[in-house]
Protein backbone atom coordinates (compact mmCIF):
# COMPACT_ATOMS: atom_id res chain seq x y z
CA UNK A 1 0.00 0.00 0.00
CA UNK A 2 0.92 3.69 -0.55
CA UNK A 3 1.04 6.38 1.36
CA UNK A 4 -1.02 7.87 -1.38
CA UNK A 5 -3.37 4.49 -1.45
CA UNK A 6 -3.98 5.54 2.17
CA UNK A 7 -4.75 8.59 1.79
CA UNK A 8 -7.26 7.93 -0.41
CA UNK A 9 -8.79 4.80 1.63
CA UNK A 10 -9.52 7.62 4.63
CA UNK A 11 -11.27 10.14 2.11
CA UNK A 12 -13.55 7.39 1.26
CA UNK A 13 -14.92 7.23 4.73
CA UNK A 14 -15.35 10.92 4.65
CA UNK A 15 -12.57 11.85 6.66
CA UNK A 16 -10.81 15.50 6.42
CA UNK A 17 -7.19 16.46 6.00
CA UNK A 18 -6.82 17.11 9.71
CA UNK A 19 -8.30 13.98 10.48
CA UNK A 20 -6.23 11.60 8.21
CA UNK A 21 -2.99 14.05 9.48
CA UNK A 22 -3.92 12.36 12.76
CA UNK A 23 -4.02 9.45 11.63
CA UNK A 24 -1.38 9.25 9.86
CA UNK A 25 0.64 10.76 13.03
CA UNK A 26 -0.70 7.65 15.07
CA UNK A 27 0.30 5.20 13.01
CA UNK A 28 3.99 6.50 11.98
CA UNK A 29 4.73 6.56 16.09
CA UNK A 30 3.70 3.18 16.85
CA UNK A 31 0.47 4.74 18.50
CA UNK A 32 -2.97 3.39 17.94
CA UNK A 33 -4.86 4.72 15.21
CA UNK A 34 -7.58 6.23 16.95
CA UNK A 35 -5.31 8.07 19.67
CA UNK A 36 -5.39 11.70 20.10
CA UNK A 37 -4.42 14.74 22.09
CA UNK A 38 -4.21 14.23 25.91
CA UNK A 39 -5.86 10.74 25.76
CA UNK A 40 -9.15 12.50 24.42
CA UNK A 41 -11.80 9.70 23.02
CA UNK A 42 -11.77 9.58 19.34
CA UNK A 43 -15.37 10.58 19.16
CA UNK A 44 -14.23 14.35 19.98
CA UNK A 45 -12.21 14.86 17.05
CA UNK A 46 -12.42 11.60 14.97
CA UNK A 47 -15.88 11.47 12.54
CA UNK A 48 -18.11 8.14 13.17
CA UNK A 49 -17.64 6.69 9.69
CA UNK A 50 -13.83 6.70 10.13
CA UNK A 51 -13.68 5.39 13.15
CA UNK A 52 -15.87 2.79 12.38
CA UNK A 53 -13.14 2.17 9.36
CA UNK A 54 -10.32 2.42 12.08
CA UNK A 55 -10.37 -1.50 12.88
CA UNK A 56 -9.64 -2.97 10.42
CA UNK A 57 -7.18 -0.24 8.32
CA UNK A 58 -5.54 -1.11 11.79
CA UNK A 59 -5.56 -4.64 10.82
CA UNK A 60 -4.23 -3.86 7.27
CA UNK A 61 -1.65 -1.97 8.00
CA UNK A 62 -0.24 -4.25 10.70
CA UNK A 63 -0.30 -6.71 8.00
CA UNK A 64 2.16 -4.56 5.67
CA UNK A 65 5.49 -6.03 7.70
CA UNK A 66 5.86 -8.53 10.44
CA UNK A 67 8.67 -10.05 12.18
CA UNK A 68 10.16 -13.29 10.72
CA UNK A 69 12.56 -13.29 13.34
CA UNK A 70 15.38 -11.30 15.04
CA UNK A 71 18.75 -11.73 15.64
CA UNK A 72 20.66 -9.65 18.32
CA UNK A 73 24.03 -8.46 18.06
CA UNK A 74 26.89 -6.02 20.06
CA UNK A 75 25.61 -3.33 17.73
CA UNK A 76 21.81 -4.10 17.65
CA UNK A 77 19.18 -6.36 16.32
CA UNK A 78 18.79 -7.18 12.62
CA UNK A 79 15.25 -8.18 12.03
CA UNK A 80 14.36 -10.37 8.86
CA UNK A 81 10.73 -8.80 7.92
CA UNK A 82 7.83 -10.22 5.99
CA UNK A 83 5.78 -8.71 4.23
CA UNK A 84 2.35 -8.91 3.24
CA UNK A 85 2.94 -10.69 -0.17
CA UNK A 86 5.72 -13.36 1.82
CA UNK A 87 8.63 -11.43 0.68
CA UNK A 88 11.39 -11.08 3.25
CA UNK A 89 13.06 -8.12 3.72
CA UNK A 90 15.67 -7.03 6.49
CA UNK A 91 15.28 -3.92 8.80
CA UNK A 92 18.16 -3.26 11.18
CA UNK A 93 18.02 -1.36 15.07
CA UNK A 94 21.49 0.62 15.39
CA UNK A 95 22.84 2.29 17.48
CA UNK A 96 21.86 5.84 19.18
CA UNK A 97 18.38 4.85 18.06
CA UNK A 98 18.86 4.84 14.49
CA UNK A 99 17.21 2.05 12.17
CA UNK A 100 18.17 1.07 8.69
CA UNK A 101 15.10 -0.11 6.21
CA UNK A 102 14.91 -1.66 3.16
CA UNK A 103 13.77 0.06 0.00
CA UNK A 104 13.55 -3.13 -2.37
CA UNK A 105 13.44 -6.72 -1.97
CA UNK A 106 16.84 -7.32 -3.80
CA UNK A 107 18.78 -5.02 -5.85
CA UNK A 108 19.69 -4.36 -9.58
CA UNK A 109 22.87 -2.43 -8.58
CA UNK A 110 24.77 -5.88 -8.05
CA UNK A 111 27.22 -4.60 -6.09
CA UNK A 112 29.85 -7.85 -6.53
CA UNK A 113 30.65 -7.73 -2.46
CA UNK A 114 26.96 -7.24 -1.43
CA UNK A 115 24.73 -10.40 -1.01
CA UNK A 116 21.23 -8.78 -1.45
CA UNK A 117 22.25 -8.19 -5.53
CA UNK A 118 22.95 -11.92 -6.35
CA UNK A 119 19.34 -12.87 -7.44
CA UNK A 120 18.99 -9.06 -9.15
CA UNK A 121 15.54 -7.16 -8.42
CA UNK A 122 12.58 -8.89 -6.66
CA UNK A 123 10.22 -6.23 -6.44
CA UNK A 124 9.85 -2.53 -5.31
CA UNK A 125 8.80 -2.05 -1.59
CA UNK A 126 6.21 0.49 -1.49
CA UNK A 127 5.96 3.83 0.64
CA UNK A 128 3.22 2.26 2.89
CA UNK A 129 5.89 -0.89 3.98
CA UNK A 130 8.69 1.09 4.23
CA UNK A 131 6.95 3.38 6.88
CA UNK A 132 5.21 0.22 8.27
CA UNK A 133 9.25 -1.20 9.15
CA UNK A 134 9.81 1.95 11.03
CA UNK A 135 6.07 1.69 12.97
CA UNK A 136 7.34 -1.93 13.51
CA UNK A 137 10.64 -0.75 15.14
CA UNK A 138 8.84 1.77 17.20
CA UNK A 139 6.82 -0.82 19.12
CA UNK A 140 10.30 -1.87 20.18
CA UNK A 141 12.34 1.01 21.19
CA UNK A 142 12.49 4.38 20.38
CA UNK A 143 13.36 5.15 16.76
CA UNK A 144 14.71 8.84 15.69
CA UNK A 145 16.92 8.32 12.88
CA UNK A 146 16.25 6.61 10.22
CA UNK A 147 18.31 4.89 6.86
CA UNK A 148 16.53 4.51 3.54
CA UNK A 149 19.18 1.51 2.33
CA UNK A 150 18.73 -1.67 4.00
CA UNK A 151 18.07 -4.02 1.14
CA UNK A 152 18.14 -2.12 -2.21
CA UNK A 153 19.06 1.06 -4.31
CA UNK A 154 16.68 4.35 -3.19
CA UNK A 155 17.02 5.76 -6.24
CA UNK A 156 15.46 3.07 -8.23
CA UNK A 157 12.71 3.15 -6.10
CA UNK A 158 12.32 7.23 -6.06
CA UNK A 159 8.91 7.91 -5.69
CA UNK A 160 8.31 5.07 -2.74
CA UNK A 161 11.00 6.45 -0.98
CA UNK A 162 10.23 10.10 -1.21
CA UNK A 163 6.83 9.67 -0.13
CA UNK A 164 7.81 7.54 2.80
CA UNK A 165 10.55 9.99 3.73
CA UNK A 166 7.96 13.28 3.64
CA UNK A 167 5.39 11.03 5.90
CA UNK A 168 8.03 10.25 8.42
CA UNK A 169 9.41 14.00 8.24
CA UNK A 170 5.80 15.43 8.43
CA UNK A 171 4.20 13.25 10.57
CA UNK A 172 6.68 10.66 12.15
CA UNK A 173 8.55 13.29 14.57
CA UNK A 174 11.78 12.66 12.65
CA UNK A 175 14.16 15.50 12.21
CA UNK A 176 14.62 15.86 8.37
CA UNK A 177 18.31 15.65 8.89
CA UNK A 178 18.16 12.39 10.57
CA UNK A 179 16.34 10.92 7.62
CA UNK A 180 18.93 9.73 5.50
CA UNK A 181 18.83 8.45 1.96
CA UNK A 182 21.38 6.10 1.05
CA UNK A 183 22.71 5.77 -2.80
CA UNK A 184 25.30 4.49 -5.15
CA UNK A 185 24.75 7.56 -6.80
CA UNK A 186 22.02 8.92 -9.68
CA UNK A 187 21.62 11.53 -11.37
CA UNK A 188 17.64 11.30 -10.44
CA UNK A 189 18.61 11.63 -6.89
CA UNK A 190 20.62 15.53 -7.05
CA UNK A 191 17.26 16.55 -9.09
CA UNK A 192 15.01 15.38 -7.20
CA UNK A 193 15.74 15.75 -3.32
CA UNK A 194 16.33 19.90 -3.70
CA UNK A 195 12.72 20.07 -4.34
CA UNK A 196 11.34 17.83 -2.00
CA UNK A 197 9.37 19.46 1.24
CA UNK A 198 11.22 17.26 3.67
CA UNK A 199 15.01 16.74 2.43
CA UNK A 200 16.81 14.26 3.66
CA UNK A 201 20.32 14.03 4.65
CA UNK A 202 22.46 12.30 1.85
CA UNK A 203 24.68 8.96 2.12
CA UNK A 204 26.98 8.38 -0.67
CA UNK A 205 28.51 4.73 -1.39
CA UNK A 206 31.72 5.82 -3.03
CA UNK A 207 33.63 2.53 -2.35
CA UNK A 208 36.65 3.49 -4.75
CA UNK A 209 37.69 6.88 -6.39
CA UNK A 210 39.05 5.00 -9.62
CA UNK A 211 36.38 4.67 -11.92
CA UNK A 212 37.32 1.59 -13.69
CA UNK A 213 37.11 -0.27 -10.25
CA UNK A 214 33.97 1.18 -10.03
CA UNK A 215 32.41 0.12 -12.61
CA UNK A 216 34.03 -3.81 -11.72
CA UNK A 217 32.64 -3.12 -8.09
CA UNK A 218 28.87 -1.82 -8.73
CA UNK A 219 28.48 -3.07 -12.81
CA UNK A 220 25.09 -2.08 -12.69
CA UNK A 221 25.31 1.37 -11.00
CA UNK A 222 24.91 5.01 -12.84
CA UNK A 223 28.11 5.80 -14.77
CA UNK A 224 29.39 9.23 -12.81
CA UNK A 225 32.88 9.24 -12.03
CA UNK A 226 33.65 9.60 -8.53
CA UNK A 227 34.92 12.84 -9.01
CA UNK A 228 31.92 14.10 -10.29
CA UNK A 229 29.68 11.94 -8.12
CA UNK A 230 31.50 13.90 -5.61
CA UNK A 231 31.24 17.43 -6.68
CA UNK A 232 27.39 16.78 -7.30
CA UNK A 233 27.39 15.59 -3.69
CA UNK A 234 29.21 18.71 -2.07
CA UNK A 235 25.97 21.42 -3.81
CA UNK A 236 23.63 19.24 -2.48
CA UNK A 237 25.61 19.58 1.03
CA UNK A 238 25.70 23.54 0.97
CA UNK A 239 22.08 23.57 -0.23
CA UNK A 240 20.87 22.31 3.04
CA UNK A 241 23.12 22.56 5.61
CA UNK A 242 23.84 18.54 6.12
CA UNK A 243 27.56 17.16 5.98
CA UNK A 244 27.57 14.21 3.23
CA UNK A 245 28.05 10.59 4.73
CA UNK A 246 30.40 9.07 2.32
CA UNK A 247 30.73 5.43 2.39
CA UNK A 248 34.19 3.13 1.88
CA UNK A 249 33.64 -0.79 2.41
CA UNK A 250 36.96 -1.78 2.89
CA UNK A 251 37.84 -4.50 1.16
CA UNK A 252 41.12 -6.57 1.73
CA UNK A 253 43.68 -6.27 -1.51
CA UNK A 254 41.17 -4.54 -3.55
CA UNK A 255 40.34 -0.38 -2.15
CA UNK A 256 42.45 -0.54 0.98
CA UNK A 257 45.79 0.80 -0.65
CA UNK A 258 47.41 4.26 0.35
CA UNK A 259 46.69 5.09 -2.91
CA UNK A 260 43.26 5.01 -2.44
CA UNK A 261 43.35 6.44 0.67
CA UNK A 262 45.18 9.59 -1.13
CA UNK A 263 42.52 9.63 -3.73
CA UNK A 264 40.02 10.50 -0.98
CA UNK A 265 42.24 13.15 0.32
CA UNK A 266 42.00 14.89 -3.12
CA UNK A 267 38.35 14.17 -3.69
CA UNK A 268 36.91 15.14 -0.16
CA UNK A 269 39.78 17.90 1.30
CA UNK A 270 37.66 21.40 1.75
CA UNK A 271 34.36 19.50 1.43
CA UNK A 272 31.52 19.02 3.96
CA UNK A 273 31.72 15.86 4.08
CA UNK A 274 32.55 12.69 6.44
CA UNK A 275 34.27 9.60 5.69
CA UNK A 276 32.87 6.49 6.74
CA UNK A 277 35.41 2.98 6.28
CA UNK A 278 33.21 0.01 6.99
CA UNK A 279 35.36 -2.78 7.14
CA UNK A 280 34.22 -5.71 4.93
CA UNK A 281 31.67 -8.36 6.63
CA UNK A 282 32.97 -11.62 5.58
CA UNK A 283 30.58 -14.21 4.41
CA UNK A 284 31.29 -18.23 3.15
CA UNK A 285 29.39 -17.36 0.13
CA UNK A 286 31.91 -14.24 -1.17
CA UNK A 287 35.43 -14.59 -2.15
CA UNK A 288 36.02 -10.95 -0.44
CA UNK A 289 37.67 -10.58 3.17
CA UNK A 290 37.62 -7.52 5.17
CA UNK A 291 41.21 -6.32 5.92
CA UNK A 292 43.42 -6.60 9.37
CA UNK A 293 42.23 -4.30 12.04
CA UNK A 294 45.84 -2.96 12.51
CA UNK A 295 45.41 -1.68 8.35
CA UNK A 296 42.43 -0.55 8.92
CA UNK A 297 43.22 1.72 12.02
CA UNK A 298 46.63 3.29 10.12
CA UNK A 299 43.88 3.86 7.52
CA UNK A 300 41.81 6.10 9.53
CA UNK A 301 45.42 7.50 11.43
CA UNK A 302 46.12 8.25 7.57
CA UNK A 303 43.29 10.02 6.32
CA UNK A 304 42.85 12.42 9.95
CA UNK A 305 46.53 13.28 9.35
CA UNK A 306 45.68 15.02 6.04
CA UNK A 307 42.29 16.74 7.32
CA UNK A 308 39.85 14.01 6.48
CA UNK A 309 36.93 13.55 9.14
CA UNK A 310 36.61 9.78 9.15
CA UNK A 311 35.13 7.14 11.22
CA UNK A 312 35.30 3.47 11.34
CA UNK A 313 32.04 1.57 11.54
CA UNK A 314 31.08 -1.84 11.68
CA UNK A 315 28.83 -3.43 9.35
CA UNK A 316 25.47 -4.33 11.40
CA UNK A 317 25.22 -7.17 12.18
CA UNK A 318 28.71 -9.25 11.44
CA UNK A 319 28.69 -11.27 14.97
CA UNK A 320 24.79 -13.00 13.77
CA UNK A 321 26.52 -13.24 10.20
CA UNK A 322 23.62 -10.87 8.97
CA UNK A 323 25.20 -8.08 7.20
CA UNK A 324 24.16 -6.83 3.26
CA UNK A 325 20.79 -9.61 2.75
CA UNK A 326 22.63 -12.56 4.89
CA UNK A 327 19.64 -13.14 6.97
CA UNK A 328 17.43 -13.62 4.05
CA UNK A 329 20.02 -15.38 2.17
CA UNK A 330 19.96 -18.08 4.48
CA UNK A 331 16.13 -18.49 5.36
CA UNK A 332 15.99 -19.15 1.19
CA UNK A 333 18.32 -21.57 1.74
CA UNK A 334 17.06 -23.53 4.31
CA UNK A 335 13.56 -23.43 2.41
CA UNK A 336 14.85 -24.04 -0.62
CA UNK A 337 12.83 -21.42 -2.40
CA UNK A 338 14.38 -18.99 -4.98
CA UNK A 339 13.08 -15.84 -6.12
CA UNK A 340 12.41 -14.73 -9.85
CA UNK A 341 14.45 -11.84 -10.90
CA UNK A 342 12.40 -9.53 -12.87
CA UNK A 343 14.00 -6.49 -15.03
CA UNK A 344 12.50 -3.07 -14.53
CA UNK A 345 12.75 -0.25 -17.45
CA UNK A 346 14.22 2.86 -16.76
CA UNK A 347 16.55 1.00 -14.30
CA UNK A 348 13.23 0.15 -11.77
CA UNK A 349 12.22 4.01 -11.70
CA UNK A 350 9.25 4.28 -9.65
CA UNK A 351 5.99 2.23 -8.64
CA UNK A 352 5.43 -1.14 -8.48
CA UNK A 353 7.37 -3.68 -10.18
CA UNK A 354 4.90 -6.66 -10.19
Amino acid sequence: MRIDALRQALYATGAKDCHIDRVLRAWTQAKALESGPRHQPAADFLPLPLRNALPRLAAELAGLARIRSEHEGEDGSRLLVELADGQLVESVLLPRDGLCISTQVGCAVGCTFCMTGRDGLLRQVDSGEMVAQVALARQRRTVSRVVFMGMGEPSHNMDNVLEAIDTLGTYGGIGHKNLVFSTVGDYRVFERLPQQRVRPALAISLHTTRPELRAELLPKAAPIPPAELVELAEAYARTTGYPIQYQWTLIDGINDSEAEMDGIVHLLSGKYALMNLIPYNTTAALDYRRPAVEKVTALTRYLHARGIRTTVRNSAGQDVDGGCGQLRARNLERTGSRPQKITLHAAGENGSAG
